[in-house]
């Protein structure tokens, strides 16, 4: 007996703004779980044969993720906007097709730029580990240095 395959259909982008068709929108994490601001995800791809997932997330004027680290490692492709990111401890700018890579356990956090939203897609393992977020003497540590305390005030130029 042959198995039937079933191929998915494309998933279709709806209108102007970063929404697919059949995707369901999410806050970005559960309320008081971390801090963040003005943020949302879409998850566009998840299959065990792959072993990752492909998500959208879209940080609106102002908004900013979650300040963490993992055990896994990210692919990040900006897709829209612009804002700025800490990746360990460097503070970059972002604009439209920009590709960040996170490695393990490395502190990063993305930022919106006051004027538009920041819309990008990550790549992550399907499995994988809790964030880890900063104690308060890493907190001490990143903000001895003015440009990652001016990133985390949210008053670094993009």
């Amino acid at each position: 007996m042959t198995e039937t395959v079933v191929e998915p259909k494309p998933l279709r982008k709806a209108g102007p703004q970063c929404r697919w068709e059949g995707v369901e929108l999410h806050p970005y994490k559960e309320l008081d779980s971390a801090p963040f601001k003005a943020i949302s995800r879409q998850t566009l791809f998840s299959d065990p044969r792959l072993l990752g997932e492909l998500r959208y997330f879209e940080i609106e004027p102002g908004g900013y993720s979650t300040l963490e680290r993992h055990e896994h490692m990210h692919a990040v492709l900006i897709l829209r906007g612009q804002g700025t990111c800490l990746v360990g401890t460097t503070v970059h700018g972002l604009r439209p097709h920009d590709l960040v890579t996170i490695a393990p356990m490395t502190w990063h956090q993305f930022r919106a730029s006051a004027g538009e939203p920041l819309g990008f897609l990550c790549l992550v393992n399907s499995e994988r580990d809790r964030p880890q977020l900063p104690s308060p003497a890493d907190l001490a540590a990143f903000r001895a240095d003015p440009a990652i305390a001016a990133f985390l005030d949210g008053t670094a130029a993009a």
